[in-house]
């Protein structure tokens, strides 16, 4: 298949702004619509202020349109992204990057065109090349841990050293500094910023300190 049109550098760069303000992107799920403003306040406050809200939940557009509005000052990925038309959905409330699980190439070709940038979720060496034919540069690594983890993404630099990841996936606060002093890794997604019983508590304030700790813990 001919691939006509390639990424532009641009939103690589974009990405990279992006990523260099996080070394820990909390993906979030929203169940209730009135949890996502306080939740991601929380933790913007705590100091994480790239997030990504998965459109795993019925609400997910809702509450992400919410966010931005509330929160001028985070950078808003939209995640679980699976088709164009979701793409597109992303655009329409703000997205500043869109995030997806895995990737085809109908995805490939939308965010070749898009004003806002992908980060295209990958599992293996094909699949990073895939995404390297259409021009990409940098990618979700998913699932993580279930995919070789921080060993994989040593054995991807050797034969494609600028491609750069964001592992997401069985991430945790007691592995995400292994993948964070890797080269190849610009920032971790973890859903352990938000614990289901701290948001069913409604407990922003231990949310917040979670965020906390994460931001003065981890870096490159």
């Amino acid at each position: 298949m001919a691939i006509e049109k390639q990424l532009p550098s641009t939103r690589t760069t974009e990405l990279d702004s992006i990523c260099l303000k996080a070394e820990v992107i909390p993906v979030i799920t929203i169940n209730r619509l009135e949890d996502a403003v306080p939740m991601a306040r929380a933790l913007y406050e705590g100091g994480l202020t790239v997030l990504e809200i998965t459109l795993r939940t019925d609400c997910a557009l809702d509450a992400i349109e919410r966010i931005r509005a509330s929160l001028s000052g985070a950078s808003i990925g939209v995640g679980t992204v699976l088709t164009p038309a979701q793409y597109r959905q992303a655009e329409q409330v703000g997205a500043d990057f869109i995030v997806t699980p895995g990737a085809t190439d109908a995805l490939y070709r939308y965010g070749v065109e898009s004003p806002v940038p992908m980060l295209p979720g990958i599992a293996t060496i094909s699949e990073l090349m895939t995404g390297w034919q259409y021009g990409y540069r940098r990618f979700k690594f998913f699932p993580a841990e279930a995919s070789g983890g921080v060993k994989a993404l040593k054995a991807f630099s050797a034969p494609i050293p600028e491609a750069h990841f964001c592992p997401t996936g069985g991430i945790s606060v007691d592995n995400a500094q292994d993948y964070l002093s890797l080269p190849n890794v610009m920032c971790v997604g973890g859903s352990w910023l938000t614990p289901k019983a701290l948001v069913d508590a409604e407990d922003w304030n231990g949310i917040r300190e979670l965020a906390r700790q994460a931001a003065e813990r981890f870096h490159h």
